[in-house]
């Protein structure tokens, strides 16, 4: 029997993609990712995606938040937190834990679990610990959500900075001299530990910067002059992380490149070079951050040193398994050489932040750079890939 003259069902609108903004987390850079969020949730296209805010508390609740990104912002030298945003001080959000359900619950003490509805992906604006290093994307895995930005283990590599060179120098990649300090290490001989920096300076030269071996942001970090500053400088960087690193100063320019995640692969930004701030010793949080230091955009290089380095952002960004976006950072030595200092896997994400501001000058706007990110994610699918 033709069913050509019989009366159709209507067809029912296609739901937008939901997606989950996760943001603020336990690390010492939550404030930061509140502000990202903030600039994340005031671009993203409303009329293509619907859109839900989570934040992390400092101690790790998983909070339901207000929708509004004015109150993301840095005020008063003094960044935003999720507790200031949060519905309850009480209420939790759940992800699920079964791939075959993707629908998030709200619950307060003594209320009935509400549904908020299914998540299609996971924008994770979360640096540091507990977020940005392989944790909330295992979470993320297991509860077969997409995400965006690098798995598991590229989370990992680009969040433990020992590590993270071990990598890229077994790819070729040229690092600066380095030494690592263990917690162990201090902990049952704190004299011996303190020669092995002692031997390392002796080796390289004063300054050195000791800083966290896995927070980003530059929180935490010290440059030291002598051996006078170095008790003080470890006692800051193990405030954030028992295991620090050490590094010898490296003289050369600071030029960064950022890396985006394409339908035919990843592609490069054009450079950007961040010039000695005035005000500060080194390109530090508040220099960053607060006091807003401009970087040169693009970065005043040869065309042969700005394809060079893009090359080289490129590798990294492969050496590490990368995925969705990478800042790879360099110095291009006084002989002319690039040696990477780190990766960020989240970098900076603010409209003022460098890796938004070399895609811009690259021709792709603040607003399209988040939806690049968000369409890569629902491209992917998780587990093994």
């Amino acid at each position: 029997m033709s069913t050509e003259n019989l009366p159709q069902s209507p067809e029912q609108p296609s739901r937008k993609p939901r997606v989950a903004v996760v943001f603020g987390g336990r690390s010492s850079e939550h404030g930061i990712s509140v502000v990202t969020a903030g600039a994340v949730l005031r671009a993203i296209d409303r009329t293509k995606y619907e859109v839900l805010p989570i934040g992390i508390t400092r101690d790790g609740r998983w909070a339901l938040t207000a929708d509004e990104p004015d109150r993301m912002a840095i005020s008063e030298r003094r960044t935003p937190s999720v507790e200031e945003l949060a519905e309850s001080s009480e209420g939790g959000v759940v992800l699920p834990v079964d791939p075959a359900n993707r629908e998030v619950v709200y619950a307060e003490p003594g209320s009935v679990p509400k549904a908020l509805g299914e998540v299609d992906v996971v924008f994770p604006v979360l640096h540091g610990p507990y977020g940005e290093d392989g944790t909330l994307q295992g979470l993320l895995e297991l509860s077969g959500v997409p995400y965006v930005g690098a798995g598991v283990l590229a989370s990992a590599v680009g969040q433990d900075k020992e590590y993270m060179k071990r990598v890229f120098t077994s790819f070729g990649l040229k690092v600066g001299p380095y030494v690592v300090i263990r917690p162990r290490e201090w902990q049952q001989d704190e004299s011996a530990a303190r020669k092995k920096i002692v031997d390392f300076a002796g080796e390289h030269g004063w300054p050195l910067f000791v800083k966290p071996a896995r927070a980003g942001s530059s929180i935490g970090i010290t440059k030291v002059d002598d051996l006078s500053g170095l008790d003080e400088a470890v006692a800051e960087a193990q405030r954030h992380d028992p295991k620090i690193l050490v590094e010898a100063a490296l003289r050369g320019r600071e030029i960064e490149c950022g890396v985006l995640e394409f339908e035919d692969g990843p592609r490069a930004s054009v450079p950007a070079e961040i010039p000695p701030p005035d005000a500060h010793a080194y390109y530090d949080f508040e220099a960053k951050y607060i006091d807003s230091t401009p970087g040169l955009v693009p970065a005043p290089l040869t065309p042969e040193e700005t394809a060079q380095v893009q090359k080289l952002a490129v590798d990294a960004f492969e050496a590490a398994s990368c995925e969705g976006l990478v800042r790879a950072d360099f110095f291009l030595t006084e002989d002319g050489e690039f040696v990477i200092n780190e990766i960020n896997t989240m970098p900076g994400f603010t409209p003022i932040s460098m890796y938004p501001q070399m895609w811009q000058a690259s021709g792709i706007g603040y607003a399209e750079l988040v939806d690049r990110l968000v369409q890569a994610a629902l491209r992917r699918p998780t587990g093994l890939r």
